[in-house]
């Protein structure tokens, strides 16, 4: 089955955590952030605002840093995904 994202919703793959501190302290799993990077994975085709149709400035492929607590974590397929509104999608990175 695959995730197919409406209006301006974007999937996400996101990217391992750190496991390891930069002085090589490992990290146990409970004292590791959450990943605020990702692969876009899927995109919606964009929605009507105010009577204008808003693009999506994002494609499959791009690699973003997104709102910390956004979004809603989907497991499929034995693989983590976020889903989140392209509105919290905070940078490309490139």
């Amino acid at each position: 089955m695959k995730i197919r994202p409406l209006f301006d919703r974007i999937v996400l793959m996101p990217k391992e955590r750190e496991k390891e501190t930069l002085g090589g302290i490992l990290l146990p799993k409970l004292a590791q952030e959450k990943s605020q990077i990702a692969e876009v994975v899927a995109v919606g085709e964009g929605k009507m605002a105010d009577g204008k149709n808003v693009e999506m400035k994002v494609k499959v492929g791009d690699t973003v840093l997104y709102a910390k607590y956004s979004g809603t974590e989907v497991e499929q397929d034995g693989k983590n995904y976020v889903i989140i509104r392209q509105a919290d999608v905070l940078a490309i990175i490139e």
